[in-house]
């Protein structure tokens, strides 16, 4: 067994491990999956060194590798190295559950054993199946059990654009060589067939030439299939929702609930978003995953981000969900769940007692003229949810309200300082409860007299029937100072429900209905500030009007845009001709290139026969006139007329050479093959003097790739 051939197939199932790149990350999978090879690598060798292994290699290449992935993904477990019964157990785990778990994570999914585990157990079992394969001398078959890693690899996420190129590259490059060292098939004895690769190689040139015009000019598609599309992480309790405890926090307010040290840059931290209204009770998200290594700003956030971090230390908070922000970006110290749609960070096991955990989370950038002009972004997800039965007369006073006019972030500023200039907010002890439409309605019509609860449900309520995405959230506000630590502790005084607007570009922007917002914490860049500053610039209820429809009429001067504002993509296709061009200058005469050299490389009466096939693929590219019947005799006759004198010396050279070979029966020397390669040189030779049009023309030539007829 060949030794690079071996070392192939391992690679093989190497690169196949590692297109799981997306959802691990890079460096979680080098040592997993390199170093179990390596060791079976090093089996191979020395079955190959005391043939009496052999019989055993295949079970000595599993536990080979099986060291290696204890020794680096589960050596918590071992005792010095050693496997213990939890190893075994945790091997057991990766078989039956990890994949599944790295299903209900984000990606990157965080590096730990009982996630990841299964990568380097597949890989290791597609390498150890692809050696033992070899024994059949069929490079497909071996390279099977790789390229079935390849196709799992990409069910769980399908790459694209470059990433999915060079990977692809990789993969075929591996194969490749594979295939080159492991001809399929002897024919006519000593005589090999030419594997199909050859040819194939101006087609996988311009291939490569094509995926990099796709990439350039054709759009971007829609997510993949993914078997994440139907794993989430299961929910271990159902809990009341935190917007039934507004009422009794605030008529206990010098309850501590938590604290935090770090970047205050922010007035509030979310506890948990409901976006869902039946009339009756407004639900939160129940789309849970757990939460990998980080978290990217959501795909609604085009605007610039800042990144943010801080500590914190629950102590009153009885529930499963934590104190959070609208885009988180990292968690340590704890291992949650979190709805990414909404932010909210839910703990499986809430233990008691006080909960310590970092929090660091992406702050959206813009300035206020910006933010006040915004579009609002219809579909985020949730904020045109349900809200149950409106009553007829909510519609009328929503409309009453912002004047008729067309929903934007200026009309949801409008529709924000209707509520703080003809609502106040109940402060004392029997404080108003409840968000049922009666409640809202007694709210709306009657007593105009409410807490953040009322305010903030009767908002969302009220924006929706105006076609404003918005969702309801239940958090704290930030104090105004800090301790006398330079921490910050937030009591139940400070729990609070307010409305978020999705804004696009931007994402979810808090607005404060009630008119109580804490200005004291937080920078002029921060996002409450921004919106505070827009707020002032709104122009008076008498003076706002509808913002003109993007994409309206800007005048003839379209620069040739068309309907629908297309322009022909005249760079990229450039680009993409430009690529073609090079591909087929460069593929063709590698694929002739690779293909001499095969012929050359034959022993014996092979490498005579190959010469032959050469001069003949030679000539067919000079247009010689060649049938597939034809001696080389026959090729010296038919290229009297059309080629140099050294090209008709050097055919009858040739032929002096095969007849020794194959027809006198003192068969070939250890010379033979050289002096039928140099009688291809001198037919080269002479052909070359043709001029370099017709040398060009036949180095491009495809159908000489193709036998002839």
């Amino acid at each position: 067994m060949n030794r690079l051939t071996v070392a192939l197939i391992l690679l093989a199932a190497a690169v196949a491990g590692l297109l799981f790149v997306p959802v691990f990350g890079v460096t979680a999978l080098l040592a997993p999956i390199g170093v179990p090879l390596i060791l079976a690598f090093g089996v191979t060798e020395l079955c190959a060194r005391w043939e009496s292994l052999v019989p055993w290699r295949a079970l000595l290449l599993l536990i080979a590798g099986l060291i290696g992935v204890v020794e680096t993904v589960l050596y918590p477990t071992t005792a010095a190295g050693f496997p213990t019964g939890a190893t075994f157990s945790a091997l057991a785990d990766g078989v039956t559950e990890s994949w599944r778990l790295a299903l209900q994570s984000t990606w990157p999914a965080r590096p730990e054993p009982s996630a990841l585990l299964f990568v380097p157990l597949l890989t290791l079992l597609a390498g150890v199946l692809g050696v033992e394969l070899l024994r059949l001398r069929r490079p497909i078959l071996a390279l099977l059990p790789s390229f079935a890693v390849v196709v799992v690899s990409q069910l769980f996420q399908a790459v694209s654009g470059f990433s999915a190129l060079f990977g692809g590259l990789g993969y075929a490059a591996v194969a490749g060589g594979v295939l080159i060292l492991m001809p399929q098939a002897d024919v006519e004895g000593h005589r090999r067939k030419m594997p199909a690769l050859m040819l194939a190689v101006p087609a996988f040139v311009l291939g490569v030439a094509g995926a990099l015009v796709a990439s350039l000019v054709l759009p971007v598609p829609g997510p993949a299939y993914s078997l994440k599309q139907d794993r989430l992480a299961e929910l271990n309790a159902r809990v009341a929702s935190p917007l039934d405890d507004l009422a009794y926090r605030l008529e206990h307010p010098d309850t501590p609930v938590f604290s935090f040290r770090g970047d205050a840059d922010t007035d509030r931290w979310p506890l948990v978003v409901l976006d869902d209204f039946d009339g009756v009770n407004w639900t939160p998200g129940s789309r849970y995953r757990r939460l990998g290594t980080e978290l990217a700003p959501g795909p609604a956030v085009a605007v610039p981000t800042h990144r943010r971090s801080a500590t914190i230390t629950v102590s009153g908070l009885s529930g499963p969900w934590l104190p959070s922000q609208t885009w988180p970006a990292a968690v340590g110290g704890i291992a949650p769940l979190i709805e990414e749609s909404q932010g909210t960070l839910w703990l499986p096991r809430p233990d008691d007692g006080p909960r310590q955990y970092s929090l660091s989370w992406w702050s959206p950038e813009i300035r206020p003229a910006e933010l006040l002009d915004a579009e609002l972004d219809s579909a985020a997800p949730g904020g045109l949810a349900g809200i149950g039965d409106v009553p007829p007369e909510v519609g009328r006073l929503a409309r009453e309200a912002v004047g008729g006019l067309r929903p934007s972030f200026r009309i949801a500023l409008a529709l924000e300082r209707f509520l703080r200039e003809n609502y106040r907010q109940a402060t004392g002890t029997d404080l108003p409860s409840g968000h049922s439409w009666p409640q809202l309605r007694k709210f709306l019509f009657e007593t105009k007299l409410g807490t953040s609860e009322q305010f903030a449900s009767a908002y969302v309520a009220l924006a929706r029937t105006l076609a404003i995405p918005a969702r309801l959230v239940v958090g704290f506000r930030t104090p105004d100072k800090p301790d006398a630590s330079g921490g910050y502790t937030v009591h139940n005084g400070d729990v609070v429900a307010w409305p978020e607007v999705a804004v696009s570009g931007v994402g979810w922007v808090a607005l404060d209905p009630t008119g109580s917002a804490r200005t004291g914490t937080g920078s002029a860049s921060s996002l409450a500030a921004v919106t505070a500053q827009a707020r002032t610039q709104l122009p008076p209820a008498e003076q706002l009007q509808d913002q003109p429809l993007p994409g309206g009429d800007s005048g003839s001067g379209d620069g040739g845009a068309g309907d629908g504002g297309w322009t022909f993509p005249f760079g990229p296709v450039l680009i993409a001709l430009v690529a073609l061009v090079v591909a087929w200058f460069a593929g063709i005469p590698l694929a002739k290139g690779v293909r001499a050299w095969r012929r050359r490389r034959q022993p014996g009466v092979a490498a005579v026969l190959g010469a032959c096939r050469e001069v003949k693929d030679r000539l067919r590219e000079h247009r010689v006139p060649c049938t597939a019947g034809m001696t080389v005799r026959d090729l010296a006759t038919v290229a009297h007329d059309s080629g140099h004198q050294s090209t008709v010396e050097g055919l009858h050279l040739l032929a002096s050479t095969v007849d020794v070979a194959l027809w006198s029966g003192v068969g070939t020397g250890p010379h033979s093959g050289t002096q039928a390669w140099a009688a291809v040189r001198e037919v080269r030779r002479g052909l070359a003097r043709r001029g370099l049009r017709a040398r060009l023309r036949a180095a491009v030539d495809p159908r000489t790739l193709l036998p002839a007829r």
